[in-house]
């Protein structure tokens, strides 16, 4: 397979909507939709740099890819800017130069690859273990921690935190954790612990109430990171 040629158009993709794609083009864009002459322009700007990257033999995918640009582009002008929305149109993008890598290349899809991972228990318990750090196990930590997270709320301690950043705190640091025990860095573990502690717990007008309960929170939930890993790496399956 040429996936030198995947890579490729992965790059000029990335090149074109993020280097060459000025802010300018963007905010004509989401003013007039597919009025906007910055919409077109942009996709002749991406036409152009995959046929630069790839060869002028593969015009017709840089066309292809161009046109994708300038409707997606298009629709996503009517839209809010969210997260969401700009993960959902970066992956359609790709998707877009997989399937014309797949079409023009002649690459040719093994399903029987994909059938053995399907039906492979190994891949199924590491998706389960990840689902399971992502939000189970916040419930849980959120669960274990009511008593004094209730005590917390009618203290008053003139501060404030970002609406559930201290949750999407909590999902990355137990999916790097369980990372680090599936590869076997435990020291990384420790250094992880040691600079979450430093910037969580240094606040010296913080309530000792409040500091309690984050490292009670913080104990758990990295206990639960520790657990799943320990024990999705010491299940093994036979044949």
């Amino acid at each position: 397979m040429q996936y030198d040629l995947l890579l490729k158009l992965i790059a000029a993709h990335f090149i074109s909507d993020f280097f060459l794609q000025t802010s300018e083009w963007v905010d004509a864009r989401n003013r007039q939709h597919f009025r906007a002459w910055q919409l077109y322009f942009h996709g002749l700007v991406t036409t152009t740099t995959v046929i630069i990257l790839c060869g002028t033999n593969l015009w017709h995918i840089g066309i292809i890819i161009g046109c994708s640009h300038i409707v997606l582009d298009g629709i996503k002008s009517y839209l809010k800017q969210k997260t969401a929305y700009f993960i959902t149109d970066q992956a359609l993008h790709l998707i877009i130069l997989g399937i014309c890598w797949a079409l023009f290349t002649g690459a040719d899809f093994n399903m029987q690859v994909m059938n053995n991972l399907y039906n492979n228990p190994e891949v199924w318990l590491y998706l389960c273990a990840v689902l399971f750090l992502a939000s189970p196990a916040g419930l849980l930590v959120e669960f274990l921690t009511t008593r004094w997270r209730v005590q917390l709320s009618r203290l008053k301690s003139g501060s404030t935190s970002l609406e559930k950043a201290g949750m999407l705190i909590g999902i990355i640091e137990r999916l790097l954790i369980f990372f680090l025990v599936i590869i076997g860095k435990f020291e990384a573990i420790g250094l992880l612990i040691a600079a979450k502690s430093l910037l969580r717990f240094n606040e010296k007008d913080r309530p000792e109430e409040k500091t309690e309960y984050l490292l009670v929170g913080t104990l758990i939930s990295v206990a639960l990171a520790l657990a799943t890993g320990f024990l999705v790496t010491n299940i093994h399956f036979t044949n």
